[in-house]
């Protein structure tokens, strides 16, 4: 029977629609609050099963269904559902998340507005150390002592430089010229949709232990408190194939294989063969960035490199 508009009602989610309009906080005054959404996980399944045609009988259960889309990478039917967020974040951190070009947006302007008198802080036990192996990220944090001066003069340049833009604007300045000395821990706000397929992208990276830690704590409200209420098949199904998951290369597979296969030479040679096995003058292994990222792999695994 053809779809009309007395069988298809308006999907909608409880667990979604009771925390429609409310702040989830973030960081010391940002916040994330569901504006609207459209689809469901019953959305997903009902756009993939278009694709058989009228009159085909289920093939899975939904649950069934959605776990095969997503570990078969068939991204489509996510697309069919679309979420609308209001967000406030440190312009620094939405310079990162602005990066993701597959949603549609519209933030505050302040060249129309005063700037939002709001600025991110750090407390003296969250400044972090920069990482030694990896160049733009961080580890560790500093001593609490050093922390408090820190803080102390991150308080005096934000109060130093509102206190000099409400100036400006006192003065006659353009808001868009009186704006340009504003730090970018400075809060912004935006209005932010983006179908599922691309906010689980977005989650997906973001989330990652690699990411900033600012952005991590959007991301995980993101997925935690929103994507898991708003979809609940997806997000088991993103997190058991994709967040939680390895993807092995081919090259990694020959390898693994060796190693399970106990033919730890086997492995060695292959290893040697990619190349992920130069020595320097010292006979120390040089660091190689994907052989790397296979024995982080392995440890999950609890394998040890037959090179070590």
């Amino acid at each position: 029977m053809a779809e009309t508009a007395e069988n298809l009602p308006r999907l909608s989610v409880p667990a979604l629609d009771e925390i429609l309009g409310k702040p989830f906080k973030v960081l010391d005054d940002g916040f994330i609050r569901v504006v609207d959404y459209m689809g469901t996980d019953s959305a997903i399944v009902q756009a993939a099963r278009v694709s058989y045609g009228l009159g085909t009988k289920k093939i899975s259960e939904d649950r069934g269904l959605i776990r095969y889309l997503l570990r078969h990478r068939h991204t489509t039917p996510f697309e069919m559902c679309e979420i609308k967020f209001h967000v406030r974040v440190p312009m620094d951190c939405w310079r990162q998340w602005i990066r993701h070009r597959t949603a549609n947006v519209n933030e505050y302007s302040t060249r129309y507005s005063v700037a939002i008198d709001a600025a991110q802080r750090t407390t003296p036990d969250l400044w972090r150390q920069q990482a030694a192996e990896n160049r733009q990220g961080s580890g560790g944090y500093l001593d609490s002592t050093l922390g408090a001066e820190l803080t102390l003069k991150e308080t005096e340049l934000q109060n130093l430089s509102r206190a000099l833009y409400d100036d400006r604007l006192a003065k006659g300045v353009a808001r868009e010229q009186a704006r340009k000395d504003l730090p970018l821990s400075t809060y912004t706000e935006a209005y932010w949709k983006c179908d599922l397929h691309n906010l689980l992208h977005f989650v997906g990276l973001r989330m990652d232990s690699h990411a900033q830690e600012e952005i991590r704590a959007y991301a995980t409200v993101l997925g935690e408190e929103i994507i898991k209420r708003w979809c609940p098949y997806t997000w088991e199904a993103f997190m058991d194939y994709h967040f939680n998951a390895e993807h092995l290369s081919r090259l990694e597979m020959e390898v693994l294989a060796a190693i399970t296969s106990g033919k730890p030479d086997v492995a060695v040679a292959k290893a040697q063969e990619f190349g992920w096995l130069i020595r320097d003058d010292k006979g120390t292994l040089k660091r190689h960035r994907e052989r790397n990222e296979f024995e982080a792999k392995l440890v999950e695994l609890g394998l040890t490199p037959p090179w070590k």
